[in-house]
């Protein structure tokens, strides 16, 4: 072919590691909490519409830099992902709050919400200290 050029990449390696099994659970711990936020989001007043766009966003970017982190190649790229989907978690809080000090969230649920956060937090920073112990 005219024009055609073949690249070679690195072979991806596709065996599930630890590290990659434990991405697997924490993200599915953040779809699931994605998942709560968008059933809430969803009884929101339209005056509020900003609002619940802005926290389903947030919510849904946790889970998706986990997936995407996961699926790099350099330890560097999946870390940095890592951290920025460690960042949606905190990115979460305010709005979250917010929601709760203008009666859309109960107080109650917005506790079951921030307890999930944190679990969430804690577990992406295992994953970022799982990635800084491997040497490759």
């Amino acid at each position: 072919m005219a024009g055609f050029i073949h690249h070679e990449f690195p072979p991806v390696d596709w065996r599930i590691d630890d590290l990659q099994f434990r991405a697997s659970e924490r993200l599915s711990r953040a779809v699931d909490f994605a998942d709560q936020i968008f059933l809430i989001t969803e009884k929101f007043p339209r005056g509020y519409s900003f609002l619940a766009s802005q926290l389903n966003r947030a919510a849904l970017s946790i889970s998706a830099n986990i997936a995407e982190g996961n699926g790099r190649q350099t330890k560097a790229d999946r870390k940095n992902f890592f951290i920025i989907s460690r960042g949606s978690v905190h990115e979460c809080l305010p709005m979250l709050e917010l929601a709760k000090r203008r009666g859309l969230i109960e107080p109650n649920r917005h506790l079951e919400f921030k307890t999930d956060l944190v679990e969430i937090a804690r577990m992406i920073s295992g994953l970022i200290s799982g990635l800084e112990k491997r040497e490759v």
